[in-house]
């Protein structure tokens, strides 16, 4: 065993990862990076087929990140945002805040634009930023005692005990209950698996199916509006626009979004939208005439309250996220200072230099007209490339949403049964993709493929085939 791999087994301690598993094998160490190559400490070589847990938008190694980093480490690597500013945290307040002006519907399903960036360190943080600003919001200007939040079947937004809260996931969230507020959850839609058998099956499918009625979005609305009448509305409707990430990225049917949204704004509950792995280009590009295609919930004409964002931010770099939100809610917070209105909540490396820089820099790439372009040709290669796992036995669905896809793993195809979690069957078919030199992890059954931005057309096919190959061995 390499003398690294014994250092790791004896004191490393891995995320969301079941360490007997592990200290039965060697590790991949990775050692370099560049473009969506990655280089392990023997010198072989794998592609990145998820972006290095959905963060790396550009790919490794960025020239134009490298020099924006090399610049700010010659100037300042970092100072405190408490009592202290700095440039790059300010210009990249100023550019969130444009980009999502930019794109921003006119007549959207929101309320005041985002005007106002909090920063801290990743998308768990960002989500706790938007929870207690929108809870003392909703006590102090909507006078509501005990403010309450709605969240989707399948939530995951993040790890810290607030994040938590907003979950529902059993195998995340459930062994830590006693330490969580109570948030309620609602039927997310799951078309592949719709309770209602309305989902029009994608292939040869002996199901029949009946023509969708939206029950899933008439059981927000019912949820909503009972709460209102009932005097407790809730303060606030969390969402991940778009896709379910954690879930199984589990897409949601054109318009869902906008509809939810509505009757969220006719409830008169806040709209917390968590972009932390679906923002910065990663749902696709509208149209070449609608702009950048950065943010999801401007797909389908929704201005949230809150926009949580974090992952790629950095372009896959350092740790920062942002949370975006709207003048009323930071005028709630302004008074004087006997008044202590203040919003009392801080990260040592908030507004991290650092991280600012390689952010702009980020931010620029995107918004290139070279960069849409790139997007856009690469989500129609994917779409293409993905449609050749449709013959396997084992895929039961393929599910894209601009650069995110998900292929879910089934035991029988044609009645849908999933394969239990115990067998390890997406481990094993990431396993066996490692083996090809394809790298990415997979949520349960479900394989997912989130390549970065940089991605050729033959790295892409390589990383089908390794899939599809690694699906085959059954």
């Amino acid at each position: 065993m390499h003398p690294v791999a014994t250092l790791d087994h004896r004191y490393v301690w891995h995320p969301f990862t079941q360490m007997r598993d592990w200290l039965r094998r060697e590790p991949i160490l990775l050692a370099e990076g560049r473009g969506a190559v990655l280089r392990d400490i023997r010198g072989r070589e794998y592609l990145d087929a998820n972006s290095s847990i959905w963060t790396q938008l550009h790919g490794h190694g960025h020239p134009a990140i490298n020099r924006a980093l090399a610049r700010q480490m010659g100037k300042l690597s970092h100072c405190s945002a408490l009592g202290f500013a700095n440039e790059p945290a300010a210009r990249l307040a100023a550019g969130l805040v444009q980009a999502a002006s930019a794109e921003a519907p006119a007549r959207g399903r929101g309320g005041a634009r985002l005007a106002k960036v909090f920063f801290s360190d990743n998308g768990s943080t960002a989500m706790e930023v938007g929870l207690k600003l929108a809870y003392e919001y909703a006590r102090r200007v909507k006078r509501i005692a005990r403010p309450r939040f709605l969240s989707l079947q399948g939530a995951y937004h993040g790890d810290t005990v607030g994040a938590v809260s907003l979950g529902h996931i059993d195998l995340f969230h459930k062994a830590y209950g006693g330490l969580l507020f109570k948030s309620d959850r609602v039927m997310a839609p799951y078309c592949y698996r719709c309770p209602f058998n309305r989902a029009r099956p994608e292939r040869a499918d002996a199901r029949e199916y009946r023509v969708c009625g939206w029950e899933c979005v008439s059981a927000v609305e019912g949820k909503l509006s009972r709460a209102r009448k009932l005097g407790r509305p809730y303060a606030g409707f969390v969402v991940e626009p778009l896709m379910q990430g954690a879930a199984g990225m589990i897409p949601q049917p054109e318009g869902w979004l906008r509809k939810v949204a509505g009757a969220a704004r006719q409830a008169g509950a806040l709209i917390l939208a968590d972009e932390v792995m679906t923002g910065f280009g990663r749902t696709g590009i509208p149209s070449p005439s609608r702009g950048a295609g950065l943010f999801a919930c401007h797909r389908e004409g929704v201005v949230p309250d809150f926009l949580a964002l974090a992952k790629g931010l950095t372009g896959g770099y350092l740790p920062m996220a942002a949370t975006l939100t709207t003048e009323p809610v930071f005028e709630a917070f302004l008074g004087e200072y006997s008044e202590f209105k203040t919003f009392f909540h801080g990260h040592s490396f908030t507004g991290n230099p650092l991280g600012a820089a390689a952010s702009l820099a980020s931010l620029d790439l995107l918004l290139t007209p070279g960069s849409v372009r790139a997007r856009a040709r690469l989500e129609r290669w994917m779409r293409a490339d993905l449609a050749t796992l449709w013959d396997l036995p084992q895929v039961g669905d393929v599910r894209q949403v601009g650069l995110v896809a998900g292929v879910e793993l089934v035991r029988d195809w044609r009645r849908r049964t999933p394969f239990d979690l115990a067998e390890r069957r997406g481990i094993r078919v990431c396993e066996r993709m490692a083996s090809r030199g394809v790298l990415t992890r997979p949520i349960g059954n479900v394989i997912v493929l989130m390549p970065p931005y940089c991605t050729t057309r033959a790295q892409l096919r390589r990383m089908v085939e390794a899939l599809r190959e690694s699906i085959a061995e059954g």
